[in-house]
């Protein structure tokens, strides 16, 4: 494929000049060509530019996991456009929280959400809509357009550069509500190239989409197919035993999925010429337990398994060669290409082999910073040095949070995470996001989200409250709770207590009650 990829909807476009008619998106029971998928993308581009999309302008896409939404991002990139793709299974309030922070003034969703939407919306600077599927019916204050009717008009010449913002992922923090990563295109580019190069992705290969696209790992499903020209299916995960029905009717040859996706996965039934058909699959948002990892390497003996790690704020950042699986069970592997991955001491200095340190990562993959929020981003990237090189300017790289380990050969180990986040069913969780819906429900006085190990999942979600008088109604709490957090931030347990325990500066210890309930 020639030209030179600039932009995220460059790799749709050079696909396209070389695979014209070969599938390129599937959802249900439609599939698109190449040339259909890139022609419904400009017809799209073309109907943002008509309702006075400019460029830098955020495009919100608030759906279930479909076709529209593949093409909505990869138009918003055609017109210069910042796309924000929100996880459908969130509830009002999260996307109330996204739809304001990020300033979206265009919003891409259906007529049911649109109408779930209404009181959160009158908060932000959403003034047009597009719908998707049928309704469209006018919403009071909104700008409401059905989504393919634009007239079909040129588009303007695109200013924008590869190191301009494409996209803003969502995702939660250690503190406060979550936080927009923005990814520049050449984020997006390198990450697709760099995945699909050791995943040794072809046009022949056929990649299953269970993750969401608002996750990074979910997304590069989609970019690592485009940028090789493998045929992408998208799927609504549901139920377990519906995949390998998907995998069988499609023909997938690579899955990608988080630990609590596996553990459900490793105990269906897979045929054995579906089984067979695989060439790959990779694990990411955490550990994968080894008792999982033998049974899935058994279901699938053909297959390579790429155990991963990633943070969005730099896309993707290491794998572990399949040949290393043996020897190394445990080990996140090494940076991915175009990547490199050091593992620091708190004054810059790299540690030695079997020090525990901080994991930093440097290059193209590394993320432009926190949408609107010039203090985390501080906090988060920061220079590093190259000794004997001080002519070289200051290199910004992402400091993780996570600390790890590196063997002799260059093999890293993660240790644990230096804050209190949660890490559950592959989404990182903010205690405070959590602590403000219990709050929210006014059946608690003080509250402290905390994750406790689990395997499989990473973390459990426990809520250790108070109540305003006597005791607190557990049960009533986590029903409160479901009705304003999406399920996996709703707690599997609340333990009531009559007073919270409190460290010597008038903090809730934290430390003492994950050590309580960790025995």
């Amino acid at each position: 494929m020639s030209g030179v990829r600039v932009h995220l909807h460059d790799l749709l476009t050079r696909a396209t000049e070389a695979f014209p008619d070969r599938p390129a998106l599937t959802s249900k029971e439609t599939t698109l060509t190449y040339s259909q998928l890139s022609s419904l993308v400009e017809a799209t581009a073309t109907h943002f530019a008509e309702l006075g999309v400019e460029p830098g302008d955020r495009i919100a896409v608030f759906l279930e996991k479909r076709i529209e939404v593949v093409v909505a991002l990869f138009a918003a990139s055609m017109v210069g456009a910042v796309s924000v793709p929100i996880n459908h299974v969130l509830k009002s309030p999260q996307v109330g929280h996204i739809l304001r922070d990020s300033g979206a003034a265009l919003l891409v969703t259906s007529d049911d959400r649109l109408n779930a939407l209404a009181v959160v919306l009158k908060g932000t600077a959403v003034s047009r809509v597009v719908v998707v599927g049928s309704g469209a019916a006018p919403a009071e204050g909104l700008d409401v357009h059905q989504w393919g009717a634009g007239s079909g008009g040129s588009l303007p010449a695109l200013t924008t550069i590869d190191i301009d913002p494409a996209a803003i992922l969502y995702t939660s923090g250690s503190t406060g509500s979550p936080k927009g990563v923005v990814l520049s295109h050449r984020n997006l580019l390198v990450g697709a190239e760099s995945v699909s190069s050791y995943l040794e992705n072809t046009c022949d290969d056929v990649i299953l989409s269970v993750l969401p696209l608002s996750f990074d790992a979910g997304l590069s499903q989609v970019t690592t197919a485009f940028a090789v020209g493998a045929h992408c299916v998208l799927m609504n995960y549901l139920l377990p035993r519906e995949l390998p029905k998907l995998c069988a009717q499609h023909g997938v040859t690579g899955i990608t999925g988080v630990p609590p996706l596996w553990l459900q996965l490793a105990d269906v039934p897979w045929p054995a010429e579906v089984a067979g058909r695989l060439r790959y699959w990779a694990n990411t948002g955490g550990r994968m337990p080894k008792v999982v990892l033998d049974k899935l390497r058994g279901l699938f003996p053909a297959a390579a398994p790429y155990l991963m790690y990633g943070l969005t704020e730099a896309f993707r950042s290491t794998y572990l060669d399949p040949r290393e699986v043996d020897r190394r069970p445990d080990s996140i592997g090494k940076a991915i290409p175009n990547a490199e991955i050091l593992v620091l001491r708190p004054d810059g200095q790299r540690c030695e082999p079997g020090e525990p340190g901080e994991l930093v990562h440097r290059g193209a993959l590394v993320a432009l910073g926190y949408w609107n929020d010039p203090v985390r981003t501080a906090e988060r990237y920061r220079p590093i040095h190259h000794p004997g090189q001080p002519w070289r300017s200051p290199e910004l790289a992402v400091w993780s949070g996570d600390t790890v380990t590196a063997d002799e050969d260059g093999f890293l180990y993660f240790v644990g995470r230096s804050d209190d986040m949660i890490k559950t069913s592959g989404y990182r969780v903010s205690p405070t996001e959590i602590e403000e819906a219990a709050y929210g429900t006014g059946l608690v006085r003080d509250a402290v989200a905390l994750g406790i190990d689990e395997p499989g999942l990473g973390h459990r979600v426990v809520l250790v409250a108070t109540a305003p008088e006597g005791r607190v109604d557990e049960a009533a709490v986590i029903a409160a709770l479901r009705r304003t957090l999406p399920l996996y931030m709703v707690p599997s347990q609340v333990i009531g207590k009559l007073e919270m325990p409190r460290s010597a500066n008038g903090k809730f210890d934290r430390a003492l009650l994950k050590s309580e309930l960790s025995v």
